[in-house]
């Protein structure tokens, strides 16, 4: 499995409170893996709001497709599901050319409210800084202290569009909401836009028709194993395994041995085969 999602889990909670620290040193952690979920480990299946799925989808479509943005899209992973087909999409950069980037950054308890350049009734501000703005300004227990208290990314203008009461230029200081006064400020700073030109590839058709192409890649069998080994196997499917023995390290290095579907220097995932059950396996060396 992924890292991200492995630290999300509830075994690290388990195994964190055996070994009394914030994290296991070693983890071998063993996952039943279904086509399904083989299928959801090499391959993201983006919201039709996203920037993901509107790229590739314009891809499929005209075939290909570009976009300008401050990052890659598919940098982790480069298979995408739509609906029920996969592609494989390659990411191209383009040209790349300096923009300023806007944050907007308000103070919940400024020492002077007095607005200097002018103030404004939230209700009042533009649907785009409402837009932006809500999930804080709605919080009952907002942050406070010295200074302003959080900035909010608003991207560049082009980003922004028109209309919005802060960017690019700032035309209040002061925000009224519910009574509170807030003062308002606008910090920039300069990055490196990229152009991107995107194509995808159909891959397969089907769970069950991708998830063969990823067995056929990286599956393989786990067996001949000691009875300590196995021990540590039986452990790692029932809720994970988190010492560093002889019987763990044997283990892992017979599993590192074999290709991976995600390896770094410290951690990897891998696909394999045990009493004739497929495993989505991680380990942390």
């Amino acid at each position: 499995m992924r890292r991200r999602q492995f630290l999300a889990g509830g075994t690290v909670l388990l195994s964190a409170a055996v070994a009394g620290c914030g994290h296991p040193s070693v983890v071998l952690d063993m996952d039943d893996a279904t086509a399904a979920d083989i299928a959801d480990e090499v391959s993201i299946s983006p919201d039709s709001e996203s920037a993901e799925y509107t790229v590739v989808s314009a891809a499929i479509e005209n075939g290909s497709a570009t976009r300008r943005g401050r990052n890659e899209l598919f940098d982790q992973i480069d298979t995408v599901r739509i609906d029920e087909t996969f592609y494989e999409v390659s990411e191209t950069p383009l040209e790349s050319n300096e923009v300023t980037v806007y944050e907007v950054r308000i103070d919940f308890d400024p020492a002077d409210s007095t607005a200097e350049i002018g103030e404004i009734a939230y209700e009042e501000l533009p649907a785009v800084d409402r837009q932006r703005l809500d999930p804080i300004i709605s919080d009952d227990n907002p942050p406070s202290g010295d200074g302003y208290d959080v900035g909010i990314g608003y991207g560049t203008a082009a980003e922004v569009g028109d209309g919005s009461a802060f960017v690019p230029e700032r035309q209040y200081d002061i925000i009224v909401h519910d009574g509170d006064r807030y003062r308002v400020t606008v910090s920039t700073r300069t990055t490196t836009e990229t152009k991107y030109r995107y194509e995808a590839t159909e891959v397969a058709s089907g769970v069950d028709s991708f998830a063969d192409q990823i067995r056929d890649q990286y599956l393989f069998t786990l067996t001949g194993l000691s009875e300590a080994e196995r021990e540590v196997v039986e452990e790692a499917i029932d809720g994970g395994y988190f010492q560093d023995d002889e019987a763990f390290r044997s283990v892992t290095d017979r599993i590192r041995e074999h290709e991976g579907i995600e390896v770094t220097d410290s951690y990897g995932t891998w696909l394999l085969a045990y009493e004739q059950v497929e495993y989505l396996t991680y380990v942390e060396w």
